[in-house]
């Protein structure tokens, strides 16, 4: 169902059909009420909305009568709903076409400020799309329109403005200027538009009429108001007259999903990138092929920047020029898609890597880039038909110098860029696309180069020399830092003599290319070639000291390191990104190997594992001190040469290296940065065995038997023997986290006389982190033995650890531990600002930390600003594709409309839970797990105990699944009160004390019930029921339970 009040108000159903909503006082009412966007109104506001100061005598029943109308017109029930005081519509935000026209403005906007017109143009384009007329036009009568309606107009002004903004920046100046001189006839006084209508004029070659349009903007604002231009306005008459270009169309900023962000302007291949598009909407599997140098990566990421998974989030580039092998096709796919934001797998999943990349795909739409196939092109095949096949809405976009031959397939064939025919005018030939990307590329190196008479002509011998390449021509413009297009010209014929006894069994293209590489290459000094080379051992980009550090010695001293760097950047043999460098793959491949030739690969290689090495042992400490965000941005910048460092290590059988590695990598992984590879990674470390320093070889022994995903869990006495060896070679004290892995397996497995001895000594060191993962443990032990005042204060002593070390992850681990304690005391408040800070100090979590407050807000009575955090968490966790987090999400939205009185929606949301759980390919009993108990409560409440019997079995299993079997009890009491056994249902309630250590004052349903059960019961009875249960000895109870999920 939609409502729109972006024209005449109305409400369409699910198939899109108009719904009559009756007379104007009906559609007033409905239109505030949508753009109130799922806030409570109350009666005083409404009335004053829709009479104004002369409201009808019996206003407040008239309101009622209104009201009834609109419930009885909609389309269905229950969207009309009384909360509290007031009445709110309860349909998401995005069915309002009012409130998607804003978010959708104000993402264009962003995406316009940021640098990244394309994605600006798609969202305003969306956003103006909605607009069927004036804001509200059937209803402009009522009081609350008119200013309504005229904020709506100044935000579609807006709108149309940045869109057109965007698209001059885009090039299309023509459809722009038709929609300037339209909105520029309603609005001749608005400034803004006139000065796009100027730029548009200018870029259209219109200068006069440009200049006409300033004039006639200054005088009418002179006369009608008595002010002179804006200075945006004044700017672009200057613009005009200086004949200075408009804004340029590269983006500035990392572009949105998972893509690189362009350092260069995209140029011709206007048809191939409407082929591809095309493909893309009708093929699963599109193989962008030619040669090499020929430009398909860049084609490739053009067309992945324009489709829709890349603004969802939903779109991942997998470099393979490093790949080798099946597995190395498998692991760089992985390595993308292990992001920060990753959807972790479920508990208990092990699979091989490609099932595991099927995995983390998820069920939604999605992309993926295989760049650079040529050298695994039978393994890429085998992997995408695969991933195709197992995940329906998948496709994937492939960059390869041949096909994959896979049935479906479908090819965009690209060549050289056209040239200009020889003999052809200066104008012909400089329309031509391979002219015009060498002069894009020759203009950043040379300000105002121009393409005049001499220098056309050498221009066009140099690209058709080039055949046309973008690489080649790219590597030629560079060139005019040191010289003139007609000395690039004569160079370029000397060295293909040279080279033309080269390789003649490879396509010419290829020659073409390499000699371009090799060219370049002589031109660099011994310095220059020296830095280069190493530098191809870097598998990402760098920063400026790791590069000093690694390939600095002999005759590239380190105090010229920069300096070569800056030289290299200057010549296009190395880009700078951000803060960093890189080589293109192209170049790095010719530069390892003349590595090789050297002789240095190794001796260099080996640098790069000692520097990344120090780096990460010197962070180590600081991931969980006051200095974390700076190490985590630090991991973040060097991430993939770090786990390339790592390999290196193990591959060259440096075990120190590796132990320095892999230690804070796996903190990282565990704090901040889930990597499916992890394990593997553990497992070659270990694999080094007696290699490994003592307290290395026991740490990592220890992650890789008890941290293992899938894995069931050890028996007793081999943790014991490995958390025994962690405490005899001091790995406790050298590795802080083990505390985190190894000692809560011991409490699980009652190896208390390991444990504890640990946890007191631990306890008197002064390593306050180390302190706070002991209070931790002891949460943990104390919640397993439902002992909630032990249990609250290890939690506190936890936080005051944490904050006294400074590490702002594990502080809101124990920020959330005090939340929930201070929820079960009913102290809401409390417990809504200590979720709160937590979700300041870790905003990667916003999802479990904004589900943890909403449940907190429905608990104490706040209904709106749960809803509110519920809607952040599910688009959070749609946009980083986690279905796990989504299932979170829903499973807190219909505990929402339960609260809510609305148990027929909350089933609708664990319908959807379910279906989500088929797609996600979840086991059946992991999502009953999540189901289960919900579907027992919306019965209860419901008032259906037949049917909330039988499914109270799987209710109490999952609660024992979790770990968390209290609220069992409680549903238990909840349906012994449906059946008519009210003392049962307070003995009941007795055992959820006894479980948790606590009854649950802080939620008001549970107050509730045990108010019903003191009316039916007396205060006596209902006493010693209560204390049967309560007086149980704990076990005793959670057998109980246990027989019940028996269905005993």
């Amino acid at each position: 169902m939609r409502i729109a009040v972006l024209g005449p108000v109305q409400v369409f159903d699910g198939d899109g059909r108009p719904v009559g909503i009756g007379g104007p006082r009906p559609r007033m009412l409905l239109g505030r009420l949508a753009l109130a966007a799922g806030d409570i109104l109350s009666p005083g506001v409404l009335i004053d909305s829709l009479w104004g100061t002369r409201p009808p005598a019996d206003a407040l029943n008239s309101l009622h009568a209104l009201v009834y109308r609109l419930r009885r017109a909609l389309p269905v029930s229950g969207l009309l709903e009384s909360a509290g005081a007031g009445y709110r519509l309860a349909v998401p935000r995005e069915q309002v076409d009012a409130a998607r026209f804003e978010a959708l403005a104000a993402r264009g906007g962003r995406e316009l400020a940021t640098g990244t017109p394309e994605e600006a143009a798609s969202l305003l384009g969306e956003a103006l799309a909605l607009w069927r007329g004036p804001a509200l036009a059937d209803v402009r009568q009522a009081p609350f329109a008119g200013p309504a309606g005229a904020r709506l107009e100044e935000l579609r002004l807006t709108a149309l403005e940045d869109c057109c903004d965007a698209r001059l920046r885009l090039g299309d100046h023509a459809g722009a200027l038709a929609e300037l001189e339209a909105a520029s006839a309603d609005h001749p006084l608005r400034e803004r538009l006139a000065a796009l209508r100027m730029r548009a004029l200018r870029a259209a070659g219109r200068q006069s009429d440009a200049l006409t349009v300033f004039e006639d903007v200054r005088r009418r604002l002179a006369e009608e108001l008595g002010v002179d231009p804006s200075a945006e306005l004044r700017e672009a008459h200057l613009a005009v007259l200086r004949g200075t270009p408009g804004p340029a169309v590269v983006r500035s900023g990392p572009a949105p999903g998972r893509l690189p962000a362009p350092l260069t302007s995209f140029v011709g291949r206007d048809g191939e990138l409407a082929l591809l598009d095309g493909l893309l909407g009708a093929s699963r599997l599109v193989t962008v092929v030619g040669p090499g140098g020929v430009g398909k990566t860049r084609l490739a990421l053009e067309a992945a920047a324009r489709h829709r998974t890349h603004r969802q989030g939903r779109l991942w580039l997998v470099p393979l020029a490093g790949a080798h092998g099946p597995d190395g096709v498998a692991d760089a796919v992985l390595g993308a898609l292990s992001t920060p934001h990753a959807a972790r797998p479920p508990a208990g999943s092990r699979a091989e890597p490609l099932e595991q990349v099927a995995d983390l795909l998820g069920a939604g739409e999605a992309v993926l880039v295989l760049d650079n196939c040529e050298h695994v092109v039978g393994a890429v095949a085998e992997s995408a038909q695969y991933l195709l096949e197992r995940r329906p809405r998948l496709t994937v976009l492939a960059t390869s110098r041949e096909p994959l031959q896979v049935l479906g397939e479908a090819l965009c064939r690209i060549g050289p860029l056209p040239l200009p025919r020889p003999g052809a005018d200066p104008a012909e030939a400089a329309a031509s696309a391979a002219v015009r990307l060498f002069a894009d590329r020759a203009a950043a190196v040379r300000p105002g180069f121009t393409l005049d008479g001499p220098t056309i002509t050498a221009v066009g011998e140099v690209v058709r020399r080039l055949d046309g390449l973008p690489l080649a021509l790219e590597l030629a413009a560079a060139r005019l830092g040191s010289m003139n297009a007609e000395q690039i010209a004569r160079r370029l014929d000397d060295r293909f003599r040279l080279l033309a006894t080269g390789n003649r069994a490879a396509q010419p293209r290829q020659r073409t290319l390499h000699a371009v590489i090799e060219w370049s290459w002589e031109l660099l000094t011994g310095q220059e070639r020296t830095l280069a080379r190493r530098m191809a051992v870097f598998p990402a980009p760098t920063g400026a000291d790791a590069v000093e550090a690694v390939c600095s010695g002999g005759t590239l001293p380190a105090a010229d390191a920069a300096y070569v760097l800056g030289s290299l950047v200057d010549k296009s043999f190395v880009e700078r990104v951000g803060d960093g460098y890189r080589m293109l793959e192209t170049v790095r491949a010719y530069a390892a190997q003349r590595l090789a030739e050297a002789g240095e690969r190794e001796a260099v290689r080996a640098r790069l594992v000692r520097h990344f090495a120090d780096v990460a042992h010197a962070h180590e400490p600081l991931l969980r001190s006051a200095r974390q965000q700076e190490s985590f941005a630090l991991f973040a910048a060097e991430y993939d040469n770090l786990v390339g460092a790592l390999r290196a290590a193990v591959e060259g059988r440096d075990a120190d290296a590796a132990a320095r590695l892999l230690a804070p990598l796996y903190w990282y992984w565990t704090a901040l940065r889930y990597d499916a590879r992890a394990e593997a990674l553990v497992a070659g470390v270990c694999g080094l065995g007696d290699a490994l320093p003592e307290d290395a070889r026991a740490a990592f022994t220890a992650i890789d038997l008890l941290a293992g995903d899938g894995d069931p869990a050890p028996d007793a006495e081999r943790a014991r023997a490995v958390i025994e060896d962690c405490a005899r070679t001091g790995a406790l004290e050298r590795y802080p986290m083990l505390l985190l892995l190894t000692l809560p397996m011991g409490s699980l497995l009652g190896l208390d006389d390991v444990v504890r001895p640990l946890l007191g000594e631990v306890r008197g060191r002064a390593d306050r982190w180390a302190v706070g993962c002991t209070f931790l443990v002891e949460a943990f032990e104390r919640h397993e033995r439902g002992d909630w005042e032990g249990l609250a204060g290890a939690t506190a002593g936890a936080l005051r650890a944490f904050e006294a070390a400074g590490d702002g992850v594990c502080t809101a681990m124990a920020l959330a531990g005090v939340a929930r304690v201070r929820s079960v005391q009913g102290r809401h408040q409390e417990a809504v600002a200590a979720y709160r800070r937590g979700l300041a100090l870790v905003p990667r979590e916003e999802v479990q930390a904004r589900l943890g407050l909403a449940t907190e807000r429905m608990r104490g009575g706040d209904l709106a600003g749960a809803r509110h955090d519920i809607d952040e968490a599910e688009q959070a966790a749609r946009d980083r594709g986690d279905d796990l987090a989504r299932l979170a999400a829903l499973a807190c939205r219909a505990d929402w409309y339960r609260r809510a009185g609305q148990p027929d929606r909350a089933d609708l949301q664990l319908d959807r839970m379910e279906a989500l759980g088929r797609e996600a390919s979840l086991s059946d009993e992991a999502v009953q797990d999540w189901v289960a108990p919900a579907r027992v409560a919306n019965l209860l409440t419901a008032g259906d105990a037949v049917r909330a019997r039988a499914l109270l079995p799987g209710a109490v299993r999952a609660a024992f699944a979790h770990r968390d079997a209290a609220p069992a009890a409680q549903c238990l009491a909840g349906l012994l009160l449906a059946e008519g056994d009210p003392a049962g249902a307070a003995t009941a309630l007795g055992m959820s004390e006894v479980i948790r250590g606590a009854f649950d004052d802080g939620d008001p349903e549970l107050r509730e019930l045990a108010a019903r059960l003191v009316r039916r019961l007396g205060r006596a009875r209902y006493s010693a029921a209560y204390g049967r249960g309560a007086a149980m000895p704990r076990q005793e109870a959670l057998d109980r339970l246990r027989l019940t999920a028996d269905g005993s």
